[in-house]
């Protein structure tokens, strides 16, 4: 057999008994294992394994008879066999390394996103981006926006969970909602967003100021993890009012509004909302 042949097959991904075993097949076929292994110089105690695993990558045929014979597949169809093959495993690591690329140089970074319109876009695209779980916590306005890739996502089979401030009909999605959302609205001053996508990347942010609404984006983990355990938060909180409502109302008003009443306000009385400047303005209502 030419070394330089053998040589070939194995830039191929052949083992050098798989190449031997190989050329003795396109000489003479179908022939045994035994006879392979005299016409090529491969062991007899090492034939049966080579010839085996050559099956399986489809290199090769067998015969169901006793003595099983084989048969080689023809150059060109290993070429383009193998062609198919490399530009599969090509395309496979194209997006694996560039998810990997991405996540490496946005894991430290966290990025200011500003206006309404681009806050939702930012959001939209980490959706879309979702292979597992998406937890989301929003207004029925921009869950509304974002429906048409959350239920994409759903459909490739993420799980999707969302906390909603309003009223919210996904069928494709387990909706919780959150009690007195029209009091904390006024509470807060506005709308916000926070969406954790497969506990790797956040968005979180104000939405209702229009032009000026402000939002960061982040894959950093000191941030993704105590952002998503917000949203899981109010998940409780929902899953405890939905069986004890009557003893926690008893104890802490009407869905749960001391408390709300204890922590959104400090020494001064002023509010959250006021702290930092984030009140509803007139010009910005509904946008």
């Amino acid at each position: 057999m030419k070394p330089e042949v053998i040589k070939i097959l194995q830039d191929m991904n052949f083992t050098e008994y798989e190449a031997k075993a190989y050329l003795a097949l396109l000489d003479k076929s179908p022939i045994t294992g035994y006879a392979i292994s005299l016409n090529s110089g491969v062991p007899r105690s090492k034939i049966y394994e080579v010839l085996s695993g050559m099956v399986e990558r489809g290199y090769i045929m067998i015969s169901h008879e006793d003595p099983s014979l084989y048969t080689p597949l023809q150059p060109q169809e290993l070429i383009r066999l193998k062609r198919k093959q490399i530009e599969s495993s090509l395309k496979v690591a194209e997006t694996a390394l560039a998810h990997y690329s991405y996540v490496s140089l946005n894991r430290e970074n966290i990025w200011n996103i500003t206006g309404r319109e681009a806050i939702l876009s930012r959001t939209a695209e980490a959706i879309n981006r979702a292979t597992g779980r998406i937890l989301l916590e929003i207004w029925t306005e921009e869950a509304q926006l974002l429906e048409p890739e959350l239920r994409i996502a759903a459909e490739r089979g993420v799980e999707i969970l969302i906390v909603v401030y309003g009223e919210l009909h996904f069928d494709f999605a387990q909706v919780y909602p959150h009690d007195s959302y029209e009091e904390i609205t006024q509470e807060y001053g506005g709308r916000w967003i926070v969406a954790s996508i497969d506990e790797r990347e956040v968005v979180a942010g104000i939405v209702s100021l229009g032009t000026d609404s402000r939002a960061a984006w982040t894959m950093h983990p000191g941030l993704v993890i105590p952002i998503t355990e917000v949203i899981i938060h109010d998940l409780y909180i929902y899953e405890m009012m939905q069986a004890h409502r009557d003893i926690l109302e008893q104890t802490f008003g009407r869905d749960l509004i001391e408390l709300r009443k204890k922590y959104n306000t400090g020494p001064s009385g002023s509010s959250m909302a006021a702290k930092l400047g984030l009140e509803a303005r007139p010009d910005h209502k509904g946008h």
